[in-house]
C-alpha cells in the first residue's frame, strides 16, 4: 500500500467519523457500526484484496475518536461469518447481544474487523444489533444492523480511500395520524 493511500485513508477516517458524529447527534453509550472493505479502500474489488495496513489506517483514525467520546463500536464482519459483528464484551452485556463463538481473520471475517479486535480489551462478535449510526466503507450492506428507522447522511467526504462511504444515522419512528404532536429535538 502506497503512502498516498494511507494517508489519505487516515485523513478522510477522521473527517467523516468526526462530521457523522457531530450530524446523527452521537452520544457516549451510543453504538456505531462500521462496516469496510479493505479491498475496496485500496481500490482493489471488495473481497479480493484484502489489506491489514488500509484496515489499522483506518482503525488507528477512528478507534482514538469514539473512545474519547464513549461511544461505542460494532464492526461488521464479511459475508463469509455471516455479517457477524465484533464488539466488546461490555457492549453485549449492556444491549443484551448474546456473542457467537467465532475470532475474525482477514479472509474471514475482513480486515478490519480483525484490526479492531486485535486491539479491544474483551472482544465478542454477536450476530444482531441495532445501532445508532452506521459508516459503510466500500458497499459492505451494513443497513441490516441499524436501528429500524435509518435517514441518509451526507458528508463532506465521499470516500476512504478508493472506497465509496455511504452513512447513516438513526431516529425513533414517527407513530400516529393528524393529531399526533411530535417532539421538536430529534435525538
Amino acid at each position: 500500500m502506497s503512502n498516498y493511500i494511507e494517508t489519505t485513508i487516515t485523513r478522510d477516517a477522521e473527517t467523516a467519523i468526526r462530521e457523522l458524529i457531530e450530524v446523527a447527534h452521537l452520544t457516549a453509550g451510543q453504538i456505531l457500526v462500521i462496516g469496510c472493505s479493505s479491498s475496496e479502500m485500496v481500490g482493489e474489488r471488495i473481497g479480493k484484496h484484502s489489506s491489514m495496513e488500509a484496515a489499522l489506517s483506518l482503525r488507528n483514525a477512528v478507534l482514538p475518536i469514539l473512545e474519547e467520546r464513549g461511544i461505542l463500536l460494532a464492526v461488521q464482519c464479511c459475508e463469509h461469518l455471516n455479517r457477524a459483528l465484533i464488539v466488546e464484551r461490555t457492549t453485549a452485556e449492556k444491549f443484551g447481544y448474546d456473542p457467537v463463538w467465532v475470532k475474525p481473520q482477514p479472509k474471514a471475517g475482513g480486515s478490519f474487523a480483525t484490526a479492531v479486535w486485535d486491539s479491544m480489551t474483551d472482544p465478542v462478535a454477536i450476530e444482531f444489533i441495532q445501532a445508532h449510526a452506521g459508516m459503510d466503507i466500500g458497499g459492505t450492506l451494513i443497513g441490516m444492523h441499524l436501528r429500524r428507522v435509518a435517514v441518509p447522511v451526507r458528508l463532506s467526504v465521499s470516500k476512504i480511500g478508493e472506497a465509496s462511504l455511504v452513512c447513516a444515522r438513526t431516529r425513533p419512528a414517527y407513530i400516529g395520524g393528524p393529531r399526533a404532536e411530535y417532539q421538536t429535538d430529534e435525538p
